[in-house]
Protein backbone atom coordinates (compact mmCIF):
# COMPACT_ATOMS: atom_id res chain seq x y z
CA UNK A 1 0.00 0.00 0.00
CA UNK A 2 1.46 3.34 -1.01
CA UNK A 3 2.00 5.66 1.95
CA UNK A 4 0.83 9.24 1.71
CA UNK A 5 2.94 12.20 2.68
CA UNK A 6 1.81 14.15 5.72
CA UNK A 7 -0.13 17.23 4.57
CA UNK A 8 0.76 20.66 5.95
CA UNK A 9 -2.89 21.56 6.51
CA UNK A 10 -5.99 19.43 6.85
CA UNK A 11 -9.07 18.93 8.99
CA UNK A 12 -9.81 16.19 11.50
CA UNK A 13 -12.81 15.00 9.49
CA UNK A 14 -10.43 13.85 6.75
CA UNK A 15 -9.43 11.07 9.16
CA UNK A 16 -12.68 10.65 11.11
CA UNK A 17 -16.06 9.46 9.80
CA UNK A 18 -19.40 9.25 11.59
CA UNK A 19 -19.20 5.47 12.05
CA UNK A 20 -15.87 5.90 13.87
CA UNK A 21 -17.66 7.41 16.89
CA UNK A 22 -19.18 5.53 19.83
CA UNK A 23 -21.51 8.07 21.40
CA UNK A 24 -22.21 6.16 24.60
CA UNK A 25 -19.53 3.86 25.99
CA UNK A 26 -21.24 1.94 28.78
CA UNK A 27 -18.21 0.27 30.41
CA UNK A 28 -16.32 2.18 33.09
CA UNK A 29 -13.08 0.15 32.98
CA UNK A 30 -10.26 1.67 30.92
CA UNK A 31 -9.12 -1.57 29.26
CA UNK A 32 -12.67 -2.58 28.36
CA UNK A 33 -13.28 0.87 26.89
CA UNK A 34 -10.13 0.61 24.76
CA UNK A 35 -11.23 -2.82 23.55
CA UNK A 36 -14.67 -1.48 22.62
CA UNK A 37 -13.08 1.31 20.60
CA UNK A 38 -10.68 -1.05 18.84
CA UNK A 39 -13.58 -3.35 17.96
CA UNK A 40 -14.93 -0.49 15.83
CA UNK A 41 -11.66 -0.27 13.91
CA UNK A 42 -11.67 -4.04 13.37
CA UNK A 43 -15.26 -3.95 12.12
CA UNK A 44 -14.42 -1.14 9.70
CA UNK A 45 -11.29 -3.08 8.60
CA UNK A 46 -8.86 -0.33 9.61
CA UNK A 47 -7.02 -2.94 11.66
CA UNK A 48 -7.05 -6.72 11.29
CA UNK A 49 -6.26 -7.74 14.84
CA UNK A 50 -6.91 -5.63 17.92
CA UNK A 51 -4.66 -7.63 20.28
CA UNK A 52 -1.25 -6.21 19.24
CA UNK A 53 -2.70 -2.71 19.07
CA UNK A 54 -4.28 -3.03 22.52
CA UNK A 55 -1.01 -4.37 23.94
CA UNK A 56 0.92 -1.44 22.45
CA UNK A 57 -1.56 1.10 23.81
CA UNK A 58 -1.52 -0.45 27.31
CA UNK A 59 2.29 -0.46 27.27
CA UNK A 60 2.21 3.22 26.36
CA UNK A 61 -0.33 4.02 29.10
CA UNK A 62 1.89 2.34 31.69
CA UNK A 63 4.65 4.88 30.98
CA UNK A 64 2.73 8.16 31.11
CA UNK A 65 -1.04 8.49 31.05
CA UNK A 66 -2.53 9.84 27.83
CA UNK A 67 -5.33 11.50 29.81
CA UNK A 68 -4.49 15.18 29.38
CA UNK A 69 -6.96 16.50 31.95
CA UNK A 70 -10.32 18.24 31.58
CA UNK A 71 -12.07 14.91 30.91
CA UNK A 72 -10.05 14.07 27.78
CA UNK A 73 -7.75 11.17 26.84
CA UNK A 74 -5.71 10.59 23.68
CA UNK A 75 -4.56 6.93 23.76
CA UNK A 76 -2.40 6.06 20.76
CA UNK A 77 -0.03 3.57 19.18
CA UNK A 78 2.59 3.85 16.45
CA UNK A 79 2.10 0.58 14.63
CA UNK A 80 1.94 -0.69 11.06
CA UNK A 81 -1.61 -2.01 10.74
CA UNK A 82 -1.89 -1.86 6.96
CA UNK A 83 -3.36 1.64 6.76
CA UNK A 84 -1.84 5.08 7.25
CA UNK A 85 -4.01 6.13 10.14
CA UNK A 86 -6.98 4.81 12.13
CA UNK A 87 -9.03 6.96 14.49
CA UNK A 88 -11.99 6.20 16.73
CA UNK A 89 -13.72 8.48 19.23
CA UNK A 90 -15.65 7.39 22.30
CA UNK A 91 -17.89 9.36 24.65
CA UNK A 92 -18.65 8.16 28.19
CA UNK A 93 -21.34 9.90 30.18
CA UNK A 94 -20.36 8.20 33.46
CA UNK A 95 -16.65 8.76 32.95
CA UNK A 96 -13.67 6.39 32.93
CA UNK A 97 -10.64 6.40 35.23
CA UNK A 98 -7.54 7.02 33.10
CA UNK A 99 -5.32 8.17 35.99
CA UNK A 100 -5.56 11.67 34.55
CA UNK A 101 -3.12 14.37 35.58
CA UNK A 102 -5.97 16.30 37.22
CA UNK A 103 -7.51 13.13 38.78
CA UNK A 104 -10.76 13.70 36.86
CA UNK A 105 -12.60 10.95 34.99
CA UNK A 106 -12.38 10.89 31.20
CA UNK A 107 -15.52 11.51 29.17
CA UNK A 108 -14.06 11.83 25.67
CA UNK A 109 -11.49 9.36 24.29
CA UNK A 110 -9.79 9.98 20.96
CA UNK A 111 -7.85 6.84 20.04
CA UNK A 112 -5.31 7.07 17.21
CA UNK A 113 -3.18 4.41 15.52
CA UNK A 114 -0.72 5.70 12.93
CA UNK A 115 1.81 4.19 10.55
CA UNK A 116 5.51 4.49 11.48
CA UNK A 117 6.43 5.26 7.86
CA UNK A 118 4.71 8.65 7.82
CA UNK A 119 7.09 11.29 9.22
CA UNK A 120 5.63 13.96 11.46
CA UNK A 121 2.13 12.48 11.60
CA UNK A 122 2.05 12.28 15.40
CA UNK A 123 2.92 15.97 15.76
CA UNK A 124 0.55 16.90 12.95
CA UNK A 125 -2.45 15.29 14.64
CA UNK A 126 -1.75 16.00 18.27
CA UNK A 127 -0.58 19.57 17.86
CA UNK A 128 -3.73 20.36 15.91
CA UNK A 129 -5.95 18.64 18.47
CA UNK A 130 -4.20 20.41 21.31
CA UNK A 131 -4.85 23.82 19.80
CA UNK A 132 -8.60 23.13 19.90
CA UNK A 133 -8.82 21.08 23.10
CA UNK A 134 -7.05 23.66 25.25
CA UNK A 135 -9.95 26.06 24.64
CA UNK A 136 -12.58 25.69 27.42
CA UNK A 137 -15.42 26.79 25.11
CA UNK A 138 -14.55 24.10 22.56
CA UNK A 139 -14.34 21.39 25.23
CA UNK A 140 -17.69 22.48 26.62
CA UNK A 141 -19.31 22.09 23.20
CA UNK A 142 -17.89 18.56 22.90
CA UNK A 143 -19.20 17.51 26.31
CA UNK A 144 -22.64 19.00 25.67
CA UNK A 145 -23.13 17.37 22.26
CA UNK A 146 -26.52 15.63 22.30
CA UNK A 147 -25.95 13.18 19.45
CA UNK A 148 -23.28 11.38 17.50
CA UNK A 149 -23.86 13.68 14.53
CA UNK A 150 -23.47 16.80 16.64
CA UNK A 151 -20.23 15.50 18.21
CA UNK A 152 -18.89 14.63 14.77
CA UNK A 153 -19.75 18.07 13.41
CA UNK A 154 -17.88 19.77 16.26
CA UNK A 155 -14.79 17.58 15.86
CA UNK A 156 -14.76 18.33 12.14
CA UNK A 157 -13.94 21.94 13.01
CA UNK A 158 -10.50 20.91 14.31
CA UNK A 159 -7.84 22.16 11.92
CA UNK A 160 -4.64 20.14 11.82
CA UNK A 161 -1.46 22.05 11.05
CA UNK A 162 1.98 20.48 10.79
CA UNK A 163 3.98 22.55 13.24
CA UNK A 164 7.78 22.95 13.11
CA UNK A 165 9.70 20.67 15.46
CA UNK A 166 10.46 23.39 17.98
CA UNK A 167 6.79 23.95 18.77
CA UNK A 168 5.57 22.29 21.95
CA UNK A 169 2.90 19.58 22.00
CA UNK A 170 1.23 17.72 24.80
CA UNK A 171 3.11 15.33 27.08
CA UNK A 172 6.63 15.83 25.72
CA UNK A 173 8.01 17.00 29.06
CA UNK A 174 6.58 14.00 30.91
CA UNK A 175 7.83 11.62 28.23
CA UNK A 176 11.33 13.11 28.19
CA UNK A 177 11.58 12.93 31.99
CA UNK A 178 10.42 9.29 31.90
CA UNK A 179 12.92 8.47 29.13
CA UNK A 180 15.77 9.85 31.23
CA UNK A 181 14.71 7.69 34.18
CA UNK A 182 14.56 4.59 31.98
CA UNK A 183 17.94 5.27 30.33
CA UNK A 184 19.53 5.54 33.77
CA UNK A 185 17.94 2.24 34.83
CA UNK A 186 19.18 0.52 31.65
CA UNK A 187 22.79 1.20 32.64
CA UNK A 188 22.36 -0.78 35.88
CA UNK A 189 19.95 -3.47 34.73
CA UNK A 190 20.66 -7.13 34.02
CA UNK A 191 20.16 -8.57 30.55
CA UNK A 192 16.51 -9.58 31.02
CA UNK A 193 15.46 -6.32 32.69
CA UNK A 194 17.44 -4.30 30.18
CA UNK A 195 15.42 -5.78 27.31
CA UNK A 196 12.11 -4.73 28.91
CA UNK A 197 13.42 -1.26 29.74
CA UNK A 198 14.69 -0.78 26.18
CA UNK A 199 11.22 -1.65 24.90
CA UNK A 200 9.76 1.11 27.08
CA UNK A 201 12.42 3.56 25.92
CA UNK A 202 11.67 2.79 22.27
CA UNK A 203 7.96 3.46 22.83
CA UNK A 204 8.80 6.93 24.09
CA UNK A 205 11.36 7.63 21.36
CA UNK A 206 8.70 6.84 18.75
CA UNK A 207 6.78 9.94 19.86
CA UNK A 208 9.56 12.48 20.29
CA UNK A 209 11.11 14.68 17.61
CA UNK A 210 14.49 13.64 16.20
CA UNK A 211 16.04 17.02 17.03
CA UNK A 212 14.81 16.75 20.62
CA UNK A 213 16.21 13.22 20.96
CA UNK A 214 19.53 14.13 19.35
CA UNK A 215 20.10 16.88 21.93
CA UNK A 216 18.87 14.60 24.72
CA UNK A 217 21.33 11.83 23.77
CA UNK A 218 24.26 14.24 23.58
CA UNK A 219 23.45 15.69 27.01
CA UNK A 220 23.08 12.21 28.50
CA UNK A 221 26.43 11.14 27.05
CA UNK A 222 28.22 14.23 28.33
CA UNK A 223 26.61 14.81 31.73
CA UNK A 224 24.82 11.58 32.60
CA UNK A 225 21.47 13.39 32.61
CA UNK A 226 19.67 15.71 30.21
CA UNK A 227 16.50 16.86 31.98
CA UNK A 228 16.41 18.91 35.16
CA UNK A 229 13.50 20.08 37.30
CA UNK A 230 12.75 23.66 38.21
CA UNK A 231 12.57 24.02 42.01
CA UNK A 232 12.08 27.31 43.86
CA UNK A 233 12.91 29.16 40.65
CA UNK A 234 16.27 27.41 40.15
CA UNK A 235 17.37 24.82 37.58
CA UNK A 236 18.34 21.66 39.47
CA UNK A 237 20.96 20.95 36.81
CA UNK A 238 23.11 23.98 37.55
CA UNK A 239 21.31 25.44 40.63
CA UNK A 240 21.10 28.88 39.06
CA UNK A 241 17.87 30.88 39.10
CA UNK A 242 16.08 31.21 35.77
CA UNK A 243 14.47 34.37 34.47
CA UNK A 244 11.15 35.29 36.11
CA UNK A 245 9.27 35.04 32.82
CA UNK A 246 10.55 31.54 32.12
CA UNK A 247 9.81 30.46 35.70
CA UNK A 248 6.18 31.55 35.36
CA UNK A 249 5.85 29.76 32.02
CA UNK A 250 7.34 26.48 33.30
CA UNK A 251 5.41 26.19 36.57
CA UNK A 252 2.23 24.21 36.05
CA UNK A 253 3.20 23.44 32.46
CA UNK A 254 3.92 20.15 30.70
CA UNK A 255 6.04 21.82 28.02
CA UNK A 256 9.80 21.54 27.56
CA UNK A 257 12.19 24.45 28.05
CA UNK A 258 15.97 24.78 27.91
CA UNK A 259 18.00 26.26 30.79
CA UNK A 260 19.75 29.38 29.50
CA UNK A 261 22.74 28.67 31.75
CA UNK A 262 23.55 24.94 31.49
CA UNK A 263 21.62 24.02 28.35
CA UNK A 264 19.76 21.10 29.88
CA UNK A 265 16.06 20.53 29.29
CA UNK A 266 14.02 22.11 32.04
CA UNK A 267 10.63 20.84 33.22
CA UNK A 268 8.22 21.71 36.01
CA UNK A 269 8.85 19.86 39.27
CA UNK A 270 6.59 16.83 39.59
CA UNK A 271 3.92 17.16 42.26
CA UNK A 272 3.95 14.47 44.93
CA UNK A 273 0.58 13.04 45.92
Amino acid sequence: MEKANTPKHSYFCEYLKLDQIIFNIKVTDKIQALEELLDVLVKLKYIKNKKPVLTRIIDRESLVTTAIGHGLALPHARLDTGCDIAIVVGRSEAGIDFEAIDDKKVHIIILIVWNPSIPGLFNHLFAGLAQSLIKPAFRERIFKAESKKELYKILCEVKLTLLPSEDKIISQAGLLWKLQKIEMQIKKANKVKKKELQKQANLIRDELDEALLDRFDKLMERYGFAVAELEDGACQGCFINVATGMRSAIEGSNDIYVCENCGKYLVARKKTK
